[in-house]
């Protein structure tokens, strides 16, 4: 198969603060050196890694630092990474928004962005005139958009508005036009940069859904940065991670996001407080202590898998033998999508310390992130309610009995246990 982009050594550095070197004779062969001689930029320094959350000593970072890869026709690759890692600048670097400092870019065919959704339009033009206008800045004929110009005004939905300046349309009809115009554009290499994760739920699957029907029902190139992990998975047959400018994995898509997410989760007690910070208290009662146990009853301090068996551990006061509380929680996605939901009776009504854990199967929970919401709960004499939540990740496992089989893509859906399967004569 042909090769349809190749990246040698991209570097990207930026200066912070000032863009001049500070003195014209220094602008001067900066210029010379690189535009002239087409060589490296005399004044570079070695530089700093681009890791946002540190302060460093040098005013150089690297927003990119030697970047090769392949990327073969007809594939569609994610890039994924925390922000600030460097994705939309190698995206721009490959749309030619901007030059890089060190490399070269090969690219067979045209290239298509959608890098800004509706950069461009003029808020005292209608919707109709802003499709040629946007049409033509991102590199369609006049002829080519006329041609398009019902499916585009059709896909964006903004029909009965087509003909109203848009300084009167609302942020998500902007977002529809825009994706719209650069969505039907024919290129052979199509950048794709975060676009899926505006507008509203029904225009996102619509979006996607052209995604899905660009990459392969026409066997374009495409190069997809989301933070997304669902639309990665939908649409990449290949990912690449990259952090603090550098690659640290490229490979099959399941395993790079898997890699990601296990990097980015370095141990559980960095996604909840063991301690409750504040002892949460109403009339009597207090929430002292709640954290996720292993099934030894530790910390968990590891990565919690989709075969693990793990603990809530609850530890909470009664002050007054008078209110008799009840446990409950919820365990719902990080998109508020609810799992389920358990109630549980004590019994044990005494003053002093309780501690209870509520241990959650193995096999039982998709490789999401979940938020668990606790509740301690009683109507005798007057009714309270306890509310605490903590956050927690689970990640998949290859060797979990529900991948008996040759399936190693992603398990849809929020819970994934281990159903029992019997041949039938």
């Amino acid at each position: 198969m042909a090769t349809a982009i190749e990246f040698s050594n991209i570097s990207k550095i930026y200066r912070l603060g000032m863009v001049s070197t500070g003195t014209l004779a220094h602008d001067l062969k900066r210029w010379w050196t690189m535009n002239i001689r087409h060589q490296e930029d005399p004044f570079l320094t070695i530089g700093e890694t681009n890791d946002r959350s540190t302060k460093g000593e040098s005013e150089y970072v690297w927003a990119l630092k030697d970047i090769d890869f392949k990327v073969e026709q007809g594939d569609v690759v994610g890039i994924i990474g925390k922000n600030g890692a460097g994705k939309s600048t190698l995206l721009k670097i490959l749309s030619k928004v901007t030059a890089p400092t060190t490399g070269t870019i090969r690219a067979r065919g045209r290239i298509g962005s959608l890098l800004e959704v509706g950069t461009g339009f003029h808020p005292e033009m209608t919707g109709r005139e802003n499709i040629y206008m946007n049409g033509a800045i991102l590199g369609m004929k006049k002829d080519e958009i006329s041609r398009k110009l019902d499916e585009i005004i059709d896909f964006s939905g903004c029909e009965r508005y087509i003909d109203t300046p848009v300084k009167r349309y609302s942020s998500g009809m902007m977002v529809r036009l825009g994706f719209a115009v650069a969505a039907h554009l024919d290129p052979e290499i199509l950048v794709v940069d975060e676009v899926l994760a505006v507008g509203d739920a029904e225009f996102q699957k619509k979006a996607i859904g052209k995604m899905q029907d660009v990459s392969h029902g026409e066997g374009r190139t495409v190069l997809f940065v989301s933070h997304n992990m669902d639309s990665i998975r939908q649409l990449c047959n290949n990912c690449i991670l990259i952090e603090n400018g550098s690659i640290i994995m490229n490979g099959e898509t399941s395993d790079v996001i898997l890699h990601y997410l296990e990097h980015n989760q370095k141990t559980l007690l960095d996604r909840y407080d063991t301690q409750c910070e504040s002892k949460i208290s109403a009339n009597g009662i207090e929430l002292l202590e709640l954290k996720i146990v292993d099934k030894a009853k530790n910390d968990y301090n590891g990565i919690i898998r989709v075969t693990d068996r793990f603990g809530f551990y609850i530890r909470y006061k009664i002050n007054q033998t008078v209110y008799k509380p009840d446990l409950s929680f919820l365990i719902s996605t990080e998109k508020g999508e609810k799992v389920f939901h358990s109630v549980y009776r004590t019994d044990n009504y005494s003053d002093g310390e309780k501690t209870y854990i509520a241990w959650i199967p193995g096999n039982l929970l998709n490789s999401l992130n979940y938020m668990f919401t606790l509740g301690i709960t009683t109507s005798n004499p007057v009714k309270i309610h306890i509310n605490h939540s903590i956050r927690f990740t689970v990640s998949d496992d290859y060797n979990s009995p529900t991948r008996r089989s040759n399936y190693r893509d992603y398990f849809h859906g929020v819970v994934r246990p281990d159903i029992q399967w019997e041949e039938s004569k």
